[in-house]
C-alpha cells in the first residue's frame, strides 16, 4: 500500500503540509473521544446525570473503538480513503449535533458508542497514512508514538478548551467548536486527497459481525459492571448480577465464534508467546498505578478547592514531561530496539519513586508547588514506559498474526482501566472506613484533645455572632469534616504506599528476569566454547 497515492500531488510533495494535515485529522478524531474529559461536572449538570454515568459514556465510547478496530484494515482495503473519510467525519459531526441537543442520559449513552466507532475509523486510516510515510525500520515504534501520545496529551488539551468554554458560556457550545474543526478537517480532505488512490480494492465479505456484536455485549456488560459495581454494592444488586451473566456469557460467545469462524477478528494464537502475556500484564499493571494521578486532582479539587485553570498547569506540567520523554525514548528506540528492557525497568522504576514522593508530600497544606515537579515527574514515566510496554507486544507476535497483538493490547488497556477505576474506588473506601473507625475510638468525652477542638470550633462560632444553641451542633459538624477531610488524606496516602509495594515487586521479578537471562545467555555462551574445544 502506497500511502502517498492517497494524497494529490501538491499535498504530498510538501512533508510538513503531509504531517500538519494529517495530525489535524487525526486530532478531530481524538476530540470526540476526549471532549469533557476535565469538564465532567459540567456535563453531569446538564444531563442531570451521576458521576458514574460520565465515567460510563467515556467507556462505552471506548468500547465502540474497540469494536471496530479489528474491522478496519478490511475497510480500508475495499473503500477509498478520500470518501470513506468523508463520510465518516460526516457522521461524526451528526453525532457531535447529536450530543449537543440531546439531555437523556440512554440515548447519550448510545451516541458515544457511535463516536467511538467514528474515532476508530478515522484513527485508523491516518495511521495506515502516517505509516506509509515513515521509513520501515521506524514505522511500528513513530506511528505508536505519534498515535499514543495525541490519545494521552489530547484529554488536557481538549479538556482546557472545554473547561474555559464552560466557564464563560454554555457547555453545549463546545459541541460547535468541535463541529468547525471537523467541517475545517473536510476541507482538508476535499483539497489534499486524490479521489483515486491506485490501490487495488480487497472485497469485503466474511467480515465476523456476529462476533463483533458478541464482543459489544460483553464490553458493555464488564464497563457496567465494574463502574456501577460498587455504587449497587455489586452482587447484591441484580443489576449488577445480570450484568455480570452477560459479560460472561459475551465473553464465551465471542472465543468461541473467534476458534471457529474461517475470517475471526483476532487471532486466539498469539495467546500461545510467552513474552506477549508478559507485556499484556505490564500493560495491565502500568495501566491501573497510572490513573492513581486522578487521586491527586481529585484532593486538590474537590478538599482543597483550587481553581480548574490550577488543575490545567497541573495537567499540562505532567503532559509536557510525557511528550519530552517520548521525543528521547522514540529517538533511542528506533535506533536500537534491544534497549526496550532498559526503558520499562526504569519506567517503572520512576513511577515507584513517584508513589513514593506522593506519599511524602500529601499533606493537609499541599500548596501548588508541591506537585508541580512529581506531576511532571509522572508525565516523564509514562513517556518512558507506555511506548515501550506497547512495542513489546507487537514485537512478541509473528506478523502473520496481522494486527491481533494491537487489538488485545487495546482491550487489556480497556480491562485494566476499568479494573483501575473500581480498585480505586474501593481501596478508598476501605481506607476511609478503616481510619475513620480509628479517629472514632478516640472521640469520647474524656479524651482532651477532642474536647480541645470542640472548645476552639465553639469560640469560633460564638465571635461570628451564632447563637449559642447552634454552636455545639457547628462545632460537632466542624469536627466530623475535618476528620473526614483526614480519612481522606490517609487514605490517598495509604493507596500511593499500597501502589509502591505492588511496584517493588514487580521490579524485583524484573531483576529476578534479567539476572536469569543473563546467566543462561552465558551459560550457553560457555557451552558453546566448550563444543567447539571438544570439537
Amino acid at each position: 500500500m502506497n500511502a502517498p497515492n492517497y494524497l494529490k500531488p501538491w499535498l504530498a510533495g510538501w512533508s510538513w503540509g503531509v504531517r500538519i494535515s494529517l495530525f489535524l485529522i487525526l486530532l478531530s478524531a481524538i476530540m470526540q473521544f476526549a471532549t469533557f474529559a476535565l469538564s465532567q461536572n459540567y456535563v453531569i449538570s446538564y444531563l442531570g446525570a451521576q458521576p458514574e454515568d460520565i465515567s460510563f459514556s467515556i467507556q462505552i465510547c471506548y468500547a465502540g473503538i474497540l469494536t471496530m478496530l479489528p474491522v478496519q484494515v478490511r475497510f480500508l482495503r475495499y473503500f477509498e480513503m478520500k470518501y470513506y473519510l468523508l463520510f465518516i467525519i460526516f457522521c461524526g459531526i451528526v453525532l457531535s449535533l447529536a450530543c449537543m441537543v440531546t439531555t437523556n442520559i440512554i440515548l447519550f449513552f448510545i451516541i458515544r458508542f457511535l463516536q467511538g466507532m467514528v474515532v476508530c475509523c478515522v484513527a485508523a486510516s491516518m495511521l495506515t497514512l502516517i505509516s506509509g510515510f515513515l521509513k520501515p525500520d521506524g514505522r511500528v515504534v513513530i506511528a505508536s508514538y505519534i498515535f499514543y501520545g495525541t490519545v494521552l496529551s489530547s484529554g488536557v488539551l481538549i479538556g482546557i478548551v472545554a473547561s474555559q468554554v464552560s466557564l464563560n458560556s454554555d457547555f453545549t457550545n463546545i459541541y460547535y467548536y468541535l463541529v468547525l474543526f471537523q467541517v475545517f478537517t473536510l476541507c482538508v480532505i476535499l483539497l489534499g486527497f486524490s479521489a483515486k488512490s491506485g490501490v487495488r480494492p480487497y472485497p469485503l465479505y466474511q467480515v465476523d459481525w456476529p462476533g463483533a456484536i458478541f464482543f459489544i455485549t460483553a464490553a458493555g456488560g464488564l464497563a457496567y459492571t465494574m463502574i456501577y459495581g460498587s455504587k449497587y454494592y455489586w452482587f447484591t444488586d441484580k443489576r449488577i448480577v445480570l450484568s455480570a451473566i452477560i459479560t460472561i456469557a459475551g465473553i464465551l460467545l465471542y472465543l468461541c465464534r473467534e476458534l471457529t469462524v474461517k475470517r475471526p477478528l483476532i487471532n486466539l494464537s498469539v495467546f500461545k508467546y510467552r513474552k506477549f502475556w508478559i507485556g499484556l500484564i505490564l500493560l495491565a499493571l502500568y495501566y491501573g498505578m497510572k490513573e492513581s494521578i486522578n487521586l491527586v486532582f481529585g484532593y486538590t479539587a474537590a478538599v482543597l478547592q483550587w481553581s480548574t485553570m490550577q488543575l490545567m498547569v497541573l495537567a499540562l506540567c505532567n503532559i509536557a514531561g510525557l511528550i519530552f520523554f517520548m521525543i528521547i525514548s522514540e529517538r533511542v528506540i528506533v535506533k536500537n530496539k534491544q534497549s526496550i528492557p532498559v526503558f520499562l525497568a526504569a519506567g517503572f522504576l520512576m513511577l515507584l519513586l513517584y508513589h513514593v514522593w506522593m506519599y511524602f508530600i500529601f499533606t493537609p497544606d499541599l500548596a501548588f508547588n508541591d506537585l508541580v515537579l512529581p506531576l511532571f515527574f509522572q508525565g516523564a514515566a509514562s513517556g518512558v514506559l507506555f511506548a515501550p510496554i506497547v512495542i513489546f507486544i507487537l514485537t512478541s507476535v509473528p506478523q502473520t498474526t496481522g494486527i491481533t497483538g494491537l487489538v488485545v493490547a487495546a482491550y487489556a488497556r480497556f480491562t485494566a482501566l476499568l479494573n483501575a477505576g473500581a480498585g480505586f474506588y474501593n481501596l478508598q473506601l476501605y481506607y476511609n472506613q478503616l481510619y475513620k473507625e480509628s479517629f472514632l475510638a478516640h472521640l469520647t468525652g474524656t479524651d482532651e484533645q477532642t474536647n480541645e477542638w470542640l472548645d476552639n470550633f465553639k469560640q469560633l462560632f460564638q465571635s461570628k455572632g451564632y447563637p449559642t444553641d447552634q454552636v455545639s451542633a457547628l462545632a460537632n459538624a466542624s469536627l466530623a469534616k475535618a476528620l473526614g477531610l483526614q480519612g481522606q488524606l490517609l487514605a490517598n496516602k495509604a493507596t500511593f504506599l499500597f501502589i509502591a509495594v505492588i511496584l517493588v515487586i514487580v521490579l524485583l521479578l524484573m531483576l529476578l528476569t534479567f539476572i536469569y537471562n543473563a546467566w543462561r545467555k552465558s551459560r550457553q555462551a560457555i557451552t558453546g566454547e566448550l563444543v567447539k574445544i571438544g570439537a
